[in-house]
Parts: structure tokens; sequence; C-alpha cells
């Protein structure tokens, strides 16, 4: 439906709601004081002045819709179900008996007080003008102010990079390990002579070829492969991770903070890491050269991609050589292998036959994959890159490349197998399956009307769409694939989809087309990973190397639901806590270019204006509707189209358009534009675009 723009009501307050009005329930987005919507199942909708009450951004809330003047209706918060904001990041000030912390986030205009019995500001040494971490204990009503506790003084406003501060407290990161943690990483030691003596289940498989590929600026190597031809065609894959669960045992120290933790988070200036750095970049890192403990899957794989066979074991290992993307795509490309920087006495021929095994695995899987209903949705990876004093002087873009694909097959195999091992046995082993459910059809829906209008929909596909039939989607993708719909297509189609979340039984995972499916590969940045690792040795017979007994594992199977909730939702406050900080330093980059001139694509159309990605370095910015003319638009939620009231220009989905930055808020993230001098304006028709 057609949607104008917004005009200022006459009615200044929302107040009390009279008579009966349907309920709905939402989260609440603000985007400054006084400006708030409410995204719900039924659409998003304008939040009335003053009708934000108790909530705040992010927060789930129930809400009721009011006709407030001749303009759409409006929300009013009832009520607030969840809390999204835990801490924030703020200012110290004395106000009288009581301390008060401004938070930085001008979304967060509350106020916070901490009361005059509370130590914490004493303890921390915290001085007014300070930057601190505050933690809420009581949240903020219509009548009171909001009770807070400082956890942690961050420094002096001076020489702090505020706006990551900020991110890291309101996404409720831990940046800081307990002593005792600590303590027990610092005497962690590798011992593979030992562990092999002492364990016979473990397979020394030092002499076996592994190499690790990671990116070149990679600091912890947590996953090594192998591959060996068969005599019959085919190929024996191995998998080889970090033997993590050996040094972490239910209920230590680390654990403790790994659980409470739950992932590692990777922001544009640091990594957060889920465990302390000596078993991140030393005992549980395969260092070419040194001996590593390791869990090891050995997979045989035919020719033509299909998994005949599948063992797991306790291993030791020793990596061939530690190679980057750059190096492996360079090799298949025909550079020659004495470039690869191999382990001394290694023979680099020897190593490029074996990576050129990978690559030719990695095609066959991607052919099964698709037989069977894998969709692949084409992302690309943009990260802002710093100097040493974290200001950014450049972008840089990654793109699914040969060499990235080998190794994400290569793990697609290895979890997918461990998955079939543990699948059936969730009773006795506790362990977190990674599920994503098939789409809704109304989310399909809702893409259908913009796919159509971005020319990608072949005749009867859209009821195939709306049925969430994989092979449709595969259709639809390679339609747009090289065209400027691309990536509005890849957008529109991945946020129709489900978010995938750990649960403690199996049912299976819809994008990948696999019955069963589990995280395996990443125990040192993922704990549900370590839950695998743990159930994976009960299985094969080193229940007591995980430290798994009887009544550890009674007790890992009551607290598995929680746990899987808790790592779901510590794994979105990760990824947005990366893609903010990305943010971030991407305005802070453009604040350099104000007035310079980029190409760039529509992604987002919103009655407010478009949102454009620029090609060279997919940084997105806001092209307001006040800068496409002096004119009332129309707003088609369906097709995402942007009409002229008075010209009939349309703006729309995936439409390249030339902009200018005309200004940044790089505290925000915010990036704006304007039309480049001489930019073609909307069209009427899309008959030039085809």
């Amino acid at each position: 439906m057609a949607r104008r723009r917004h005009k200022t009501s006459s009615y200044r307050h929302a107040g009390p709601t009279r008579g009966r009005h349907a309920a709905y329930i939402g989260t609440l987005h603000v985007a400054r004081p006084g400006s708030a919507t409410v995204e719900t199942p039924e659409g998003t909708f304008l939040v009335a002045r003053g009708g934000l009450r108790e909530g705040m951004d992010g927060d789930e809330a129930t809400v009721v819709l009011v006709k407030r003047g001749p303009g759409e209706p409006q929300a009013v918060v009832q009520g607030v179900l969840r809390r999204a904001c835990e801490r924030f990041v703020g200012t110290f000030e004395v106000a009288g008996p009581l301390g008060a912390v401004v938070a930085l986030d001008e979304r967060i205009r509350r106020d916070f007080f901490v009361l005059p019995d509370d130590e914490s500001p004493q303890r921390l040494g915290v001085a007014e003008g300070d930057v601190v971490e505050a933690r809420i204990l009581t949240y903020p009503s219509r009548h009171e102010a909001g009770v807070v506790t400082v956890e942690r003084r961050i420094g002096r406003p001076e020489g702090l990079d505020l706006p990551i501060e900020k991110i890291i407290a309101s996404n409720g990161l831990a940046v800081r390990f307990g002593e005792p943690a600590l303590a027990q990483a610092a005497g962690i030691s590798v011992d593979a002579e030992g562990a092999l003596a002492a364990q016979p289940r473990r397979r020394d498989l030092r002499d076996l070829l592994c190499v690790t590929v990671d990116p070149a600026t990679a600091r912890d190597f947590d996953d090594a492969v192998s591959c060996e031809g068969l005599p019959e065609g085919g190929w024996r894959l191995g998998v080889h991770i970090a033997d993590v669960s050996h040094y972490v045992l239910p209920g230590t120290p680390i654990d403790l903070e790994a659980r409470s933790r739950t992932c590692s988070a990777y922001l544009v200036d640091r990594v957060i890491p889920m465990l302390p750095e000596q078993l991140c970049n030393d005992a549980c890192s395969l260092v070419p050269g040194q001996d590593r403990l390791a869990m090891s899957v050995l997979c045989t794989v035919t020719r033509e991609g299909e998994v005949t066979g599948s063992e797991a074991c306790c291993s030791v290992i020793r990596s061939k050589a530690r190679l980057s993307y750059d190096e492996v795509d360079a090799l298949l490309a025909g550079a020659a292998p004495d470039s690869l920087p191999c382990v001394e006495g290694t023979d680099p021929a020897r190593v490029a036959r074996a990576l050129a095994g990978l690559d030719a695995l990695a095609c066959a899987r991607r052919d099964v994959r698709r037989r069977r209903g894998s969709v692949d949705f084409d992302t690309v990876e943009a990260k802002v890159e710093l100097d040493e004093d974290g200001s950014p002087v450049g972008v840089s873009v990654r793109r699914r490349t040969r060499a990235t694909s080998l190794v994400e097959e290569a793990m697609l195999v290895a979890n997918e197998a461990v998955a079939g091992m543990l699948a059936g046995r969730e009773d006795t082993l506790p362990a977190a399956f990674r599920v994503h459910e098939r789409p809704a059809p109304d989310s399909m829906g809702q893409a259908i009307l913009a796919l159509r209008e971005l020319d990608v929909l072949a005749l009867g596909e859209a009821d195939r769409l709306r049925a969430a039939d994989p092979f449709a989607i595969q259709d639809v993708l390679g339609r747009a694939h090289g065209t400027a719909a691309e990536f509005p297509a890849n957008s529109l189609l991945l946020r129709a989809q489900k978010r995938a979340i750990y649960l403690p039984r199996n049912d299976g995972h819809y994008a990948l087309g696999a019955q069963a499916y589990c995280h395996f590969t990443s125990p040192i940045r993922r704990y549900p990973d370590v839950t695998v690792h743990r159930a994976l040795k009960v299985l094969i017979g080193m229940a007591a190397d995980a430290g798994m007994d009887a009544k550890t594992r009674a007790c890992e199977l009551a607290a598995l639901p929680q746990l899987c909730r808790t790592c779901s939702d510590r794994e979105r406050a990760a990824d947005a806590a990366s893609r903010e900080s990305q943010q971030v330093k991407m305005a802070e980059l453009y604040a350099r270019h104000v007035g310079e001139s980029f190409s760039g694509i529509v992604v987002g159309v919103e009655r407010y204006g478009l949102f454009v990605r620029l090609d060279e370095t997919c940084a997105e910015g806001l092209l307001p509707t006040r800068a496409l003319g002096d004119e009332w638009f129309a707003h088609d939620e369906g097709t995402m189209c942007l009409t002229g009231e008075s010209t009939g220009r349309v703006w729309r989905l995936g439409q390249r358009v030339a902009v200018t930055v005309s200004g940044c808020k790089p505290e925000k993230g915010q990036i704006d534009f304007t039309l480049a001098r001489g930019a073609r304006p909307g069209r009427a028709t899309r008959k030039d675009e085809r």
C-alpha cells in the first residue's frame, strides 16, 4: 500500500488510550530522542509523541495503535516484555548525595542515578567526568528515574574511542577475564607425548599432511585440513580441530567464563575472545611444525562428492604449513608450488596436490548440496582497515574465492558428519545442534513483490517461493547473479529466512539442505562447539578426557536448553557489535570524503529515503527523500518504490545512482548522501534497465 510522507500532527501527546485497541508485540527502534518506530509482524509503525513511555531502544514491547489526527495510526507502548539494554557507557557526574551516569548514546535519554549506599564509584576510583560502564539495576518508568551501579571505569574521555566503548557496553560484551580463569590458563601447557602415552585411544597423526588455511592477519589457527587421493577415485578428507575440551573441563574457571561469554566478538579494532589468550594463541593454536592435540574427523568422499563413511578420534597432529587465502588462491590460479611457506622437510609439491584435491572436493560438494536444495547466499565482507592509532585508512572487501570455498566445504562436511554421529542420542549426549527452520510463507510473500519489481521472477515462480521451495530460491539467485539486482535479491531472500539457532535437539538445517547439522569446527570461539566435542568424546569412549562422567552429563543435559538460548542470544549480540563497529569506522573514513561523489546501488527503500550501497567499499548511507526533489513521494512497501506524485518519477530497489557524501556522524555509524550533480533522476519505467 502506498504511503504519504507523514505530516506534523496537532496532537502533541499520545496520553492514555480509550476504548479497546488491538495489542501487538514488536521491537522498539529509537532513532533519536522523540523519534521511534516499532517493528511488528503486522508492519512497522511510528511511535506517537509521548507514546514510548518506559520503552527503550531494542526492547520487546506490547503496543496499541491509536488514531491521533488525519495520518496513519501510531503506536503507544503499553508494557515492556523484554529489555534489550542491560549496560551502557556514560559520563559519571555528582548530583548531591547521588551519583549520576549520563549515557553517551543519545537514544538513552533517561535519568540514571547511583544510590548513596553504592560504593562502586569509590571502589573503582571513579572521578567526576570519567567515562564508565554502568549496569542497570532498575529501569526508569514514567514516574521514577532508573538506578545503576558502576561496573567498570573506562577512563578519561580524551584518548578513548568512545563509540566503540559504547558498542561494547550496550551489547554486554565482557572485556576482562577473572583472575581464576587467567591463573588456570597460565598453568596450561602442551604435552602431546604425555597425552599419547596416557590415552591409548588417542591417535598419532603427526605424519599426516595437515595444513592451516586462514586470513593473512589471523593469529589463532584452530582448524587444519588434510586430503589424500584414493586409488579408486575420491578423497580421504581430514578436518582437525584444536582439542579445547582437553584443557577446558566442565565447571572450571575458564569453562565458566566461556559459558558466560558463549562466543568471541570480532570488532573492527579488536577481538574480544571467549577463551584466554594463552589458549587461543598458544596451546590450542595449530602452529606449523608444533605438536598439538586435536579432534579429528576423517571422511571418505567419492569423486561425485558423496560422503560414504566417517569416523572421529582424539589425535595429535603437526601442521606442515600455515597458508593464507591469497597464497592458496595464487597456487590454484597457476603459481609455482615453491612459493608455499612449508615447514622444513615438507615437499611443497605434495602440499599443492593436497590443495588441488581439496579444491576438486569442494566443487563436487557444492554440486551435491545444490542437488539436495542447499541455498547459498552470495555475501560480501567489507572490513575497514585501521592504522596503529585506530584511524581508518581504507576498506578491504573479501568475496568468496576458491581458497575460502575449499575450507568452507571441508568444515561443512565435518560439521554434518559429526551431527550425524550425535543425532538420535539427544537424551544421553548433551550437544547443541545448529538448527535452521523453513521460512514462513508470509515472510517469503513479503519479498515477492520486490523481487518481481527487480525483474528476477519467472512465470509461476511466486507460488514456489511462497512455499519456500529451495530450488526456486536457487533459480532466483542464479537469475540475479551478475546484474544490478544481485545484492538486493540476495538481501531480500536472506531477510525472509529465519535465523539459525542452537537447540538441544536435531531439527535439521533448511538452508544447507542437511538432515542434521552442528558446529564442531570452532571451539576456540564458540561454546556450542565445546559441547559437541565433549559429547563426541563420550561417544568414542574418551569421556574422561572431557570430564564427562555420568553425573556431569546429567547436569549438562538439564542445563542445555537454557544454554542453547543463551548461545543464540549472545551470538546475535556479538554480530551486532561487529556490524556496528564497522559502521562507526566506515563513517569516520567517509567523513574525510564529504563533498566527493561515488556510484552505488539502491539496497533499501523507506518512506524517509533510499539506502545506497557504494560499489567500491560496500559502505551504506541514506539518501533522504528531501534530496530526491521538491515534491511529495508515495512509498509502496510491497514493491519498495518511492514515486514522485507530481512528476511520476520512480526510485526503486536495485537502481543505480550517483551520490555525493553530504555529511557523516561517526558516533552513530551514519553516512548521509545527496544526489551527485548531474545524477539521473528516478525513472518512470523499467524499460531502459532491462
